[in-house]
């Protein structure tokens, strides 16, 4: 079996470990037009801020390790074109310029995602920045090197709220645009973004919300940062306005959502024969809604990637969608979610309600114990849960994940409040804190509730 992996970042480095160990016989290669596989771009952030000392450890694979496996991977290599009646690709190789045709049985592709950029006046500019992969991260060192004390990040979600707090930390000028006016808006409700941005504020970020970037002005020091509001003068500005699939290999081909996101199967199998892909440029399936959706995470790409290689020969396991499960540290603070906040299940069409509740995670008599806000979602007539958010000083990630698994397997508030959770005074009260939530969504749903 003769396969060619187009790019290697999460998905193809899962994909191509994958089907090595499905058939370590198969003849696999890759054509990645950068220089690097598999970088970890959620810990640019903590590279910047000096959490982690080495970016080198931002890497989980190599080209190396993969020839190891047996791949022939083929290093700045960028795939031009895709025949998909003749099963070829026309590759150039971007070191000689050299263009040439290879075949394949099964294609895959894993071709990511680029950050949008949209067509801004002096948007180009070299103190305009972009934060996605190993090349804009050493950009953004240099930045941290050359001393550089006034940054503008423009876009207000999981990037732009950590590099606001990696720069913060190290002593640097800081302001937020976003056009929205809340920041996070995508993940959480209102009530969790209004501290977020309280947080931020108390830090000495200057916040600059529901204000549109118009253009980007040059300076002998810097850059000018105009807003339909106001000017802001920086050294650099970073972009961090969201992400668009990159499958115009498969344009007018294959079957895609709207933003070019390519529709797979249950087998992780496009529209066209013996093409799969996964990853950034894939349509997840998102449980809380039943429908296909555009959520570009590395969770999601090493998992289709996976399932990718578990079925490059025959359907074997099926995907089983995702919550889009994310969380975040900022300022001391754990913030996580997952599935649908109560704004974005009304935009999706749902009819659902909500509670927010906040309680200490263990009891009082304890040395010492955190409050945690925390929000349910779920859908009125079902009762059946397809989102949540928690906040605390407290790391209640692990409890985001409890969630998740709660709505994939379509649990309702009533099975949540009673499922069976471990007490012991060191982690949690004799309800858990989960458990109380659950209650609290009962009593909105008029349910008898149980005496806590």
């Amino acid at each position: 079996m003769k396969v060619i992996v187009i790019g290697c970042t999460h998905a193809g480095t899962a994909a191509v470990t994958q089907i090595y160990k499905t058939d370590p016989e198969a003849q696999v290669t890759v054509y990645e037009r950068n220089d690097n596989v598999s970088f970890l771009s959620c810990g640019i952030a903590l590279h910047l801020e000096g959490v982690v000392k080495d970016p080198q450890g931002l890497f989980y694979s190599s080209p190396e390790q993969l020839a190891e496996l047996g791949a022939n991977v083929q290093m700045k290599h960028d795939v031009l074109a895709v025949d998909t009646d003749a099963k070829s690709v026309q590759v150039k190789d971007l070191t000689t310029g050299t263009v040439t045709t290879d075949t394949y049985d099964k294609l895959v592709l894993t071709t990511g995602s680029w950050p949008i950029i949209p067509p801004i006046d002096g948007i180009d500019s070299q103190r305009v920045m972009l934060c996605k992969n190993w090349n804009h991260a050493q950009a953004l060192f240099q930045q941290i090197t050359d001393a550089k004390k006034r940054v503008v990040i423009i876009g207000g979600g999981y990037i732009g709220t950590e590099l606001v707090e990696a720069f913060k930390n190290t002593g640097h000028e800081v302001t937020l645009i976003d056009s929205l006016p809340r920041i996070l808006n995508k993940y959480l409700d209102q009530p969790f973004t209004d501290r977020v941005e309280a947080d931020f504020e108390a830090h000495g970020v200057h916040l600059a919300l529901n204000q549109t970037v118009q253009a980007f002005t040059e300076t002998k020091t810097g850059v000018q940062v105009k807003t339909d509001q106001q000017t802001f003068d920086a050294d650099i500005a970073v972009m961090s306005v969201g992400f668009r699939p990159m499958t115009d290999l498969l344009k007018g081909k294959a079957e895609m959502l709207a933003n070019g996101a390519l529709i797979v199967d249950d087998y992780m199998r496009t529209s066209l024969p013996d093409v799969f892909a996964a990853g950034d440029s894939v349509a997840v399936h998102y449980n809380p809604t039943g429908e296909n959706n555009y959520v570009p995470l590395a969770t999601n790409a090493v998992r289709q990637g996976m399932l990718v290689g578990l079925n490059i020969e025959k359907p074997t396991l099926k995907y089983i969608g995702t919550q889009s499960s994310s969380g975040l540290k900022l300022f001391g603070t754990t913030i996580a979610s997952t599935g649908l906040t109560k704004e974005s299940a009304q935009h999706f069409g749902l009819d659902a309600e909500s509670v927010l509740f906040e309680d200490n995670y263990r009891p009082e008599f304890m040395p010492s114990t955190e409050p945690v806000l925390m929000s349910l979602v779920w859908e009125k007539a079902s009762h059946r849960i397809i989102g949540g958010q928690l906040m605390s000083r407290y790391d209640v990630s692990q409890s985001a994940n409890t969630l998740s698994v709660a709505i994939q397997k379509q649990m309702t508030i009533e099975e949540l409040a009673f499922v069976d959770m471990l007490f012991q005074p060191h982690f949690d009260r004799p309800w858990h804190y989960l458990n109380l939530l659950a209650q609290q969504a009962m009593a909105k749903a008029n349910q008898p509730v149980p005496e806590s």
